[in-house]
């Protein structure tokens, strides 16, 4: 089924699916408006026309229950209109920053699977983004589904996301080629995954309006592998938390160096991660700091730092 969205605001899929918050899009190597992944066990091609038009082709009339339209529009959360992430105060007191963010306008911040997004970030500790990318696409391949998707004049292999289930019951020895060789992190997932299965780990109770940061983060961290950052990584990209704000090495480089944040450069124990927050809530909104940090951390990376996207 084909479907075509029309966008109230720019959208740049390359930006949103390269960017280090996702790690299972394809690009078409023919054309560069050409996506292609399996989402929920469906397959679907994403095609950029302009950055207002998407056309999603798919064989299913529904993703994971929801009709396509509907689900694309949440998933790329067309409801947040990007140019009111940052406020009046912020553009004036900080214009070469937003002339830099501005090329990045269509960035969307995606609203994904809880347990992909828990396994993947677990995954990536310590790793840089090709390789988390490898990893990922490993782990499909050999506990995942396949699917054939032609589109373009290409045919595309791809893999479903493996279940909590079936995660559960990969022995750490064999789920360790998929986490960087590392037995205690593949160890560590397998057990998640099993809380998952078991019900004793019920992300959609953490996904539920009204429930604090701070216990999701206590939740979260209650397993072996997921720290505060992880944590926040799950809350913002996999629960919808767009409060929630991950602070890594670049999000530490551009808070010192574009705020002159001198926390930044310090030891980042727990507390001093925390306090860290803190004062960046003292500079965006609070309740979308996190949505306009992974902007601030995209632009870092590529216009200061020089990197190519993930």
């Amino acid at each position: 089924m084909i479907n075509i969205i029309f966008c109230k605001n720019p959208v740049s899929l390359r930006d949103t699916f390269f960017s280090g918050q996702s790690f299972r899009w394809k690009k078409h190597s023919d054309n560069d408006s050409v996506f292609v992944s399996v989402m929920h066990d469906t397959p679907v091609v994403f095609m950029q026309r302009d950055s207002g038009i998407l056309r999603i082709d798919s064989p299913r009339e529904t993703i994971d229950g929801t009709g396509v339209t509907e689900w694309v529009k949440n998933y790329l959360s067309l409801d947040i209109d990007n140019s009111m992430l940052f406020d009046h105060d912020f553009r004036n007191r900080y214009p070469e920053i937003m002339q830099l963010v501005d090329d990045f306008e269509g960035l969307k911040l995606l609203r994904q699977d809880p347990f992909e997004t828990a396994v993947t970030f677990m995954c990536a500790q310590g790793i840089g983004m090709p390789l988390i990318r490898r990893q990922v696409a490993l782990l499909c391949e050999r506990f995942g589904r396949p699917f054939i998707v032609e589109t373009e004049g290409m045919r595309h292999v791809l893999y479903s996301f493996p279940s909590p289930d079936r995660l559960a019951g990969v022995p750490a020895e064999a789920l360790r080629l998929c986490t960087n060789n590392n037995c205690r992190r593949a160890v560590n997932i397998r057990r998640m995954a099993g809380a998952v299965a078991d019900g004793k780990l019920d992300f959609r109770r953490l996904a539920a309006s009204g429930m604090q940061i701070e216990l999701i983060r206590e939740e979260l961290c209650r397993f072996d592998g997921i720290g505060p950052k992880i944590a926040d990584c799950i809350a913002l990209f996999g629960l919808g938390r767009f409060d929630a704000f991950p602070i890594d090495t670049h999000v530490r480089q551009y808070l010192a160096g574009w705020f002159g944040l001198h926390r930044a450069e310090m030891t980042l124990t727990e507390k001093n991660y925390l306090r860290l927050q803190g004062e960046v809530r003292s500079i965006l909104k609070p309740e979308l700091a996190g949505y306009a940090g992974h902007l601030l951390f995209h632009c870092w990376r590529r216009k200061v730092k020089g990197l190519l996207t993930a």
